[in-house]
């Protein structure tokens, strides 16, 4: 991994506000994307960055106990405004992510989308593990839902770091909002950092190519790149566990894609369902779809050579043979489901 390129800083920037202000890494990935992890430890720069014996800042939280609202909003109320809530150097805030975000996914998973999970014990209940899930839906809900299946009915109750492109973070809301509630900037650096403090990391290998594919499309995985996925995994001896998601194609199904706008906007499609754009704000509410989350047997990866990331042959047949098990899940589950809103 190339080192990181230093951005020179104001020496007195740390001393400007409020005592509790966070102070963001100044390096710049191997990618050329500008670090968005908090600096730790006093320093200019993250954990990732800051090298091996960069101290941890905040202490990372056990799983959520369960998904309810503060006890006295009020107190809650007063102690967020005070600053006085930790997060880590990721930016994860586990306070507000299990009594506000939780409980606000669990509204959608369990009586909207009336969502059946299936084999989510077979998550490892400890170290590093990488979900590997298809991606769809035109806004990626899919991945939020995910999150809260793990966080809630696993027996270990993990917390899932999800990894998001760069237009994630371009929403200043959206953006804030993934980074407290664990994600991560899909970069190589923050994947292998997250994997090697024994995190759940959720990889959605097809992109916006999965999310932004049309309704003839529907459940049929695009090409999962390079298989990078594969190498972090490999490097790090991180088991994988395939993941399908059956139900979020039909939460906005996409009928067209405006690409001459899209250009324009800067996105990577502009899309159009049965409501949206035609009912405005309406059109963004998701249809009531019927969701099934699968969670495959766990694949193995500390049974390669130190040098088994390197060999891109294998690193291809272990990509198709994860996008093999999640489309023959999804077919499983497509035809299990039955109808798909009722």
């Amino acid at each position: 991994m190339a080192d990181a390129e230093i951005i020179p800083m104001n020496p007195h920037a740390r001393s400007i506000g409020r005592a509790h202000v966070r102070i963001r890494c100044r390096a710049v990935t191997s990618s050329g994307r500008p670090c968005r992890n908090y600096a730790v430890g006093g320093s200019d720069f993250c954990r990732v960055h800051g090298g091996a014996d960069a101290p941890v800042e905040a202490v990372r939280p056990d799983a959520p106990a369960a998904a309810s609202p503060p006890a006295d909003v009020q107190s809650f109320a007063r102690r967020r405004s005070r600053g006085e809530y930790a997060v880590d150097d990721f930016g994860f805030d586990p306070e507000l992510f299990s009594s506000v975000l939780l409980p606000l996914m669990g509204i959608l998973y369990e009586r909207y989308f009336r969502i059946r999970h299936v084999g989510v014990d077979r998550v490892p209940s400890d170290g590093p593990v990488m979900l590997v899930a298809n991606h769809s839906g035109t806004i990626p809900l899919d991945a939020v839902m995910l999150q809260y299946a793990l966080a809630t009915y696993h027996p270990a109750r993990r917390v899932m770091r999800n990894v998001g492109a760069n237009l994630v973070w371009e929403f200043p809301l959206i953006g804030s909002l993934a980074r407290k509630s664990g994600a991560a900037v899909a970069c190589e650096e923050d994947t292998v950092e997250l994997l090697r403090r024994g995190e759940v990391v959720a990889v959605f290998p097809e992109g916006f190519k999965g999310v932004g594919k049309g309704w003839r499309e529907r459940y049929r995985l695009q090409r999962f790149g390079r298989g990078g996925f594969i190498e972090v995994a490999l490097r790090t001896r991180t088991p994988i566990v395939p993941v399908s998601i059956v139900g979020a194609e039909e939460a906005y199904p996409m009928i067209a894609d405006v690409r001459p706008l899209a250009r324009a906007l800067g996105l990577p499609y502009f899309p159009v369902t049965p409501t949206w754009p035609l009912l405005g704000p309406l059109g963004l509410l998701p249809l009531p779809s019927k969701w099934i989350i699968e969670f495959g047997e766990p694949m193995e990866m500390d049974g390669y050579a130190d040098d088994a990331h390197e060999d891109a042959m294998l690193v291809f047949d272990l990509s198709d043979t994860v996008r093999d098990r999640i489309q023959q899940m999804l077919v499983r589950n497509l035809e299990e489901r039955g109808g798909a809103f009722f």
